[in-house]
């Protein structure tokens, strides 16, 4: 009985709101998987980004995983509270989803600019529109959902902090020789 129990609530998970949490992580994930190579080698030979000069309050390499699972899963979370409150996908629901997909586009295109083309200027612009659209999506959210405009503060903050360390890398290091 008591597996029929867990086959039950299984099929009954909230599967709209698991799907919100996972797909943002995908493009994190995603890129993490295609630009690790970029961050991090074998313990004989550093990275290019390791040998750029950062400030000194740079986090460990270690600390960006969890931090943007935390950050996606949260944005996904928010985005299925605004979903849930205006009923799915209706005219309610246009400007804070659309919002929230332009700035998570944008938030997964930063990635490839800097790692892929390494252009810290294009990359701290980047950042820059991106921080906007996140206000919008946030100030969005929040006029349809208090909570999901809440749970977007720490990715704000955290937007804030990625884009100082984006700026200092720019002015602190000269664009990189191709092929490094």
């Amino acid at each position: 009985m008591e597996n029929l129990d867990t086959a039950r609530d299984f099929v009954m998970a909230n599967w709209p709101a698991l799907g919100s949490i996972i797909l943002p992580n995908v493009g994190g994930w995603a890129n993490g998987l295609f630009f690790a190579g970029q961050i991090r080698k074998d313990n004989s030979e550093k990275s290019w980004y390791d040998e750029l000069k950062k400030p000194s309050w740079t986090p460990p390499k270690w600390v960006f995983g969890p931090a943007w699972t935390v950050l996606y899963s949260s944005m996904g979370y928010a985005s299925y509270l605004i979903w849930e409150e205006c009923d799915g996908f209706t005219e309610d629901a246009v400007l804070p989803l659309t919002l929230y997909g332009v700035q998570l586009l944008l938030n997964w295109s930063w990635t490839p600019i800097f790692f892929g083309l390494k252009d810290f200027k294009l990359a701290f612009i980047e950042i820059s529109v991106l921080s906007g659209a996140a206000v919008a999506t946030t100030l969005s959210f929040g006029s349809v959902n208090k909570t999901a405009g809440l749970l977007l503060i720490p990715y704000l903050a955290w937007l804030g902090y990625a884009s100082s360390l984006s700026y200092y890398i720019w002015k602190n290091n000269p664009k990189p020789v191709k092929g490094q």
